[in-house]
Parts: structure tokens; sequence; C-alpha cells
């Protein structure tokens, strides 16, 4: 029988590893944040609408924030492209009624707010709806090559695994950035490879994950896959996922697949105004 002073020492000794592990763990998450956080910055965007509902139109125009992950030093960001085309929300959330919808956006103005404040003009060069991903290039050359994730060493999680998540916070907390422990929900197959948090995670969309090592896995973005049957009332009250709607893990080479043709991209050329003949 185990006496009072044995047991006493059995359980200090497991405190003890239990804080040497999670103070292991914070450590990881502190690497990963002091790396990697100019690379996870601030997009401002103003965006227009058009939408067409049965024989109703109408236009609308928002000044919006969505979190972006630098991929290249060139300042190449990633996003969600819900953020600036949230159509394919709107429709899985319309699902079963008759009335046909249209949804048009464009990006009117789009900027990088660096992690010191700096604000550099960006334009959309690419948009891949299936990984609900819009790529983000600056204007001009920027001065400097910036901070960046490679994301061409990434590794792939084991399901439970911890993983550190980036996060910039919005301007009421002077977009500060984050940090948060997370752990692997689900690894998922079909159709195509993706990552999923437990309980969806804390972070925003377009946060970039790492394992505890520092190694990139992904960008969260948004999971949309309407599931059979008319949207009703207890699918409403089952969350985004009863919708076919949830946050995911795209996994860093699928990111990367497009990120080359991206950087290829060449600024629009602007219509220059036409010049009014002098008068003699």
């Amino acid at each position: 029988m185990m006496t009072r002073f044995a047991h006493a020492l059995v359980t200090a000794v497991l405190l003890n590893s239990s804080l040497a592990f999670a103070d292991d763990t914070a450590e990881a998450g502190r690497r990963v944040l002091s790396r990697y956080q100019d690379a996870v910055v601030t997009v401002k965007l103003v965006v227009s609408y058009s939408m067409t509902f049965g024989s109703r139109d109408q236009q609308s125009e928002s000044k919006t924030e969505a979190i972006g992950t630098i991929i290249d030093p060139s300042g190449l960001t990633v996003i969600s492209l819900s953020t600036i085309d949230p159509s394919s929300m709107i429709r899985a959330r319309m699902r079963g009624q008759q009335t046909e919808l249209k949804v048009d956006s464009q990006v009117k103005d789009a900027k990088l707010v660096l992690a010191d404040g700096t604000e550099i003009a960006a334009q959309v060069v690419l948009r891949d709806k299936d990984l609900d991903v819009a790529y983000l290039l600056p204007v001009e050359k920027p001065a400097k090559p910036l901070t960046a994730i490679d994301l061409a060493h990434a590794a792939k999680p084991q399901v439970l695994d911890e993983v550190v998540c980036l996060n910039r916070l919005g301007k009421v907390a002077d977009r500060a950035v984050a940090v948060s422990i997370e752990r692997i929900d689900a690894l998922v197959d079909r159709p195509r490879p993706f990552y999923v948090l437990a309980a969806g995670g804390s972070s925003g969309v377009g946060s970039p994950v790492f394992s505890l090592s520092g190694t990139p896995l992904g960008v969260i973005l948004i999971r949309n896959a309407p599931s059979e049957g008319e949207a009703n009332a207890a699918s409403m009250f089952s969350g985004t996922g009863g919708l076919g709607i949830i946050p995911i893990i795209v996994p860093a080479a699928d990111i990367l697949e497009d990120a080359k043709q991206a950087l290829e991209a060449k600024k629009p050329a602007v219509e220059q105004p036409k010049q009014e003949p002098k008068q003699k």
C-alpha cells in the first residue's frame, strides 16, 4: 500500500512533468511567433458587390480587413477567396430556394498592412475557388524582400498533433499578432487532402499553421461543399458545418500549385485617357 509520502511524491513528479511538457509547447509556439510573425499581415480591402436576386438588382460596396499570409519575398500573399467573393457561401445558405441568385464582386482597392504599419498597394492576380484562395501581389516591387513563409518545405501532421497557428488581430487590438496552440482533429483524403482543427480552431481564416518544430503545414481557409438536401432549420442550428461550410487547413503543396502562376502574373495595363486634339 502506497504511503502518503510516496503518493505525494508521485503526484509531484507527474505535475512537474506536465508543467515541463506545457513549457516546451509554449516555447515552440514562441519560436514560431518570433520567426514568422511579420509574414502574417492585415489586408485592407474595398470590394464592390453586384447581386441579382430574382428580378431585383442590388449594388453595394464594403470596406473590410482580412488575414493574409506572405508566401514569397516578393510579397505574394494568400487570403481566403471568401473574403472578396462570398458567392459560394451565399449560395450554400440559399440552397433549396427556387429564386436564382447571382453575385459578382470586384476588388476596387487592396493594401497589405505590414507589421510596422507600412501599407503597400496590392492587386488580386489569381483566384482559385476550389481551394478558396486569392493571391495578391504588390503593385510595385517592395523596396526590400518581405518576410515570407516557405511553403516548399512543408510537413503533414498526424491526428491529435499539436500545431501552432498565427493570427493577426483587428484594429481594435492594434492589429497585434496572436499565437495559439491547437490540435489536429481529422485528416481528410478525398476529394483532395486537407486537415481539420479540433472544434474549428480559434485562429482566423487566412492564418498559417505550423508543426511544433516550426515546419509549415498550410493555411486556414474555407471548405464549401453543400450537403445533399435542402437547407432547413436543423442545418441552420448545426452551424456552418450543417450548411457544408467549415474552416480547414489547406496543405502547403496545394497552395504552391497556383503560386508560380500568380508570381508570373503581370500588372494589367492601365488605359490612358484619350488626348483631345489641340485647337489650331
